[in-house]
């Protein structure tokens, strides 16, 4: 198997999931910093205050009530993997791996606390560039979300969050702030992760949405749309050097049964949950499906004539994406649900599911690079893949992993098998490289990591890192550049 000469082998994480240090150094508070801990049957919920002293929590905040750290509750992101303080010897490990490239991302309330303050938290920006300087230290490049589920609350609370017009003016002087700061430091940068997910919870969170919740969700994509397009402009002007992508949440969805109806309805998903975002952030306008998905649920969008010229001239530079699952659609009654972290269809009975409820389906990467590729005609990157699994620390302080490195494999070569079949792709970074907390259920359990730390679901452990088998197994796929991937038998 034959990767391109200069691909980007990494792993990826997110601030909210490995820093920790929630409140050191100026850092304020964003919604994560008030989640307590899930399970796969739990769901995570959100703390709040009210004025007169009542506290509560929810899966919502309750009008008249504010975000709050309340005692005696489990905040599994408040310290994550202290990555902050961890960041050296991680570093270190990645270029033992041979990394290329790190996927990371930059917490926004590190460097505006509340969001709309005109100055930067000096010791947030301190931050990042000395884990950037890290990174070049060893040769990996890094690769930047800027905003990963990190909104500051204080903007969810005071201006309503992303359903307020003037987010998107926040959003750009962060970006601007962060793009002259860090010029020759990081070339490689994602607006928003996993942009589509809007959409795409009002489907798999089980029920119907209502059409007011069609609305908020259509008209809070439609501002980040226009921020992302203004701060791909912004970029473009400050360095010639700045390649700027889109990020997908990538889910495949097949037609359960050859019934048309089926067909149609698969279709009507793949337009809605994937194209949509794709085409406004590759295309630079609507695709001609938006009006049935609006008129669909009422739905009317506040857009001006600035934001269509927006979004024309701040197309991304490259598409990426994460995969880690397929799902079905289907028109009939089905009685086997995969339901996972979300409803996710009918089990597909070709495929095999992980405990967490997630399908292994490496072909169906190749069947999203090739569709996708074909579409947009950018190069692709795959910026999150990978297992979640309870891992057992031998006696010996060994962790073998090999249903890991099987699924790592089998989707690497699915990788290839696209890559000789014309598709640009030119970087893959494994999610969770290092153990950290789930952003879904928000435990350790569920790891990722080609890396384990010592921290289990209530907070006890060292923050010891040890090395997996994987970690061996993926050193010596990035050595080969890939040709030594070899699916082991499980």
């Amino acid at each position: 198997m034959a990767f391109p000469k200069g691909f980007l082998w990494g792993g990826a994480t997110a601030a909210n999931q490995c820093e920790g240090a929630y409140d050191v150094d100026g850092r304020g508070l964003s919604r994560m910093d008030i989640t307590t801990a899930g399970t796969l049957t739990e769901r995570r919920q959100v703390t709040y205050a009210y004025p007169d002293g009542r506290t509560g929590k929810g899966l919502t905040i309750p009008t008249g009530a504010h975000g709050a750290v309340l005692p005696g509750e489990y905040y599994p992101n408040h310290d994550g993997i202290d990555f902050y303080h961890h960041y050296k010897e991680d570093i270190a490990l990645l270029a033992e791996m041979g990394f290329k490239i790190f996927r990371m991302s930059i917490a926004w309330s590190r460097i505006f606390p509340h969001g709309d303050e005109s100055e930067p938290n000096q010791k947030g920006l301190e931050f990042y560039r000395n884990v950037f300087e890290e990174l070049h230290k060893y040769g990996i490049e890094p690769l930047v979300t800027i905003s990963h589920y990190e909104t500051p609350l204080y903007l969810e609370e005071h201006y309503g969050g992303w359903n307020n017009r003037k987010m998107i003016s926040f959003y750009t002087h962060y970006v601007e702030t962060l793009f002259k700061e860090y010029r020759g430091l990081v070339k490689y940068w994602l607006t928003f992760n996993e942009i589509n997910i809007t959409i795409m919870f009002l489907e798999m969170l089980g029920g119907k949405a209502d059409d007011a919740a069609y609305q908020q969700a259509y008209q809070q994509l439609h501002y980040q749309f226009v921020a992302s397009a203004q701060a791909v402009s912004i970029g473009h002007q400050i360095s010639s050097d700045n390649q700027i992508g889109c990020m997908i949440c990538g889910i495949v969805s097949y037609p359960l049964t050859p019934d048309p109806q089926d067909i149609m309805k698969n279709r009507h998903a793949w337009e809605q949950n994937i194209f949509y975002s794709g085409d406004v952030q590759c295309f630079g306008e609507y695709p001609t499906f938006s009006k049935r998905l609006w008129d669909a649920h009422d739905v009317h969008l506040d857009i001006t004539d600035q934001d269509r010229a927006d979004l024309k001239s701040g197309t991304v530079d490259m598409y990426t994406f994460s995969y880690y699952m397929s799902s079905t659609t289907t028109t009939h009654a089905v009685e086997n649900d995969a339901q996972g972290n979300f409803s996710i269809g009918a089990k597909n009975p070709y495929l095999q599911y992980s405990e967490w409820d997630w399908a292994d389906d490496p072909a169906g990467l190749q069947y999203y690079l090739e569709v996708i590729y074909d579409r947009y005609h950018l190069p692709l990157m795959i910026v999150e893949n990978g297992l979640g699994a309870v891992d057992k620390v031998g006696a010996d302080g060994s962790i073998h992993d090999p249903y890991r490195i099987a699924y790592m494999a089998e989707h690497i070569e699915a990788m290839g098998k696209a890559i000789a079949n014309g598709v640009d792709l030119v970087g893959y970074t494994s999610w969770g490289c290092i153990d950290l907390v789930s952003a879904g259920t928000g435990q350790m359990s569920k790891r990722y990591g080609l890396i384990y730390v010592d921290r289990d679901d209530a907070g006890n452990g060292t923050f010891e890192r040890r090395k997996k088998d994987s970690f061996y197994w993926y050193q010596n796929v990035i050595q080969t550049n890939g040709a030594a991937v070899a699916v082991p038998q499980v």
